[in-house]
């Protein structure tokens, strides 16, 4: 008889977790599958880690290993811009292209299922969980423009749904599926109890920055200052870091809130301009944009020196550091206004 493989979508959440453990209790070969976009949470925490030693692990790569599954981590960050950039169904309460991002990772798991000889693909998808991607009419469509079909399987939800080319087929007991929907956790938490799983990531967390307000504020912001909605790696990235202070339209100041923040944003020496205290303990900040006036670098030295510890109110030596690494040291009398320097925040 022949052994089936069924490709996982492995987000890093418990219900990826519980979707995939359940069909390897089926006996079916299940390898995970994980698409870098760029806006994830796991960034993040890498860029936070502030000891050489310390290592962030992936989410999803911890939820495979205590599966005890093989996944296939796979970057889709340069296709996945037109789905941020102009999505075909909208945006969900932010910048999330909920509807459209979902079609797109399946139609990549599609194709790799197909690749790599897979006969179906699973996804820990529970029905009416969230909003527009995850309500029962909008199920099939996503199946149908995924290019999946039939092939797509969502265990948690199954008995919910019309059967799969997989339950059909008996290469999965249909009987031995989920029931779950809505946004309650109680049927998950009898899973989890059920299979002993003792580790695994907060229940609806949720790792993508695109639904988090005050990220996509940053991006919006961005998109408007350059005329254009592109973006690249580095770009998002540096939106996940420090204080974001726009006082004027054509730079903006990237303020490192610790040391975590400090550190990373060093490492773009060479592509910004970046301001630092020569006399008192205080943040890197990074200019984004072009600052030829002096009037603009002086204010730029003064919301530098105003985030200086003990300054007092006295100057506060600012060194300067160009794109080309030139130097130069200005005296900078912190700035006082805090009502204006705050409405500038992005």
């Amino acid at each position: 008889m022949k052994s089936y493989k069924a490709l996982a979508l492995i987000s890093g959440g418990l219900d990826s977790m519980l979707a995939a453990k359940m069909i390897l209790d089926q006996g079916i070969h299940v390898e995970g599958i994980n698409f870098f976009t760029g806006f994830c949470g796991d960034l993040l925490a890498s860029i936070k880690c502030k000891k050489d030693a310390e290592r962030v692990q992936h989410n999803a790569k911890r939820t495979a290993d205590l599966l005890g599954v093989s996944l296939h981590v796979v970057d889709v960050s340069e296709d996945y811009k037109p789905i941020v950039i102009n999505p075909k169904h909208g945006y969900g309460a932010h910048l999330n292209p909920c509807l459209d991002c979902k079609i797109f990772m399946l139609n990549k798991a599609l194709q790799w299922m197909k690749e790599h000889n897979f006969d179906f693909v699973i996804t820990g998808e529970v029905m009416g969980q969230r909003p527009k991607s995850q309500l029962k009419h909008m199920l099939p469509i996503v199946a149908r423009d995924s290019g999946l079909e039939d092939r797509l399987l969502r265990p948690l939800s199954a008995q919910f749904l019309a059967p799969t080319l997989p339950e059909r087929e008996g290469w999965v007991n249909r009987e031995l599926l989920g029931d779950i929907s809505g946004r309650s956790r109680t049927k998950q938490m009898e899973l989890v109890k059920k299979y002993g799983i003792t580790e695994y990531a907060q229940p609806s967390g949720g790792c993508c920055f695109l639904i988090d307000a005050n990220y996509t504020r940053r991006l919006r912001d961005l998109w408007k200052a350059r005329g254009n909605k592109d973006y690249n790696l580095d770009d998002v990235a540096l939106l996940m870091v420090g204080r974001h202070i726009r006082p004027k339209p054509y730079f903006k100041l990237i303020v490192g809130r610790d040391v975590a923040d400090n550190d990373f944003l060093e490492k773009y020496c060479d592509k910004f301009v970046i301001l630092r205290s020569n006399s008192h303990k205080g943040p890197l900040v990074l200019v984004d944009g072009e600052i030829n006036k002096d009037e603009d670098l002086d204010l730029a030295a003064r919301i530098t020196a105003y985030y200086c510890s003990k300054h007092a109110g006295s100057a506060v030596q600012i060194l300067i550091t160009s794109k080309n690494g030139e130097k130069r040291q200005v005296s900078a009398l912190p700035f006082e206004d805090s009502k204006m320097l705050f409405g500038w925040y992005v």
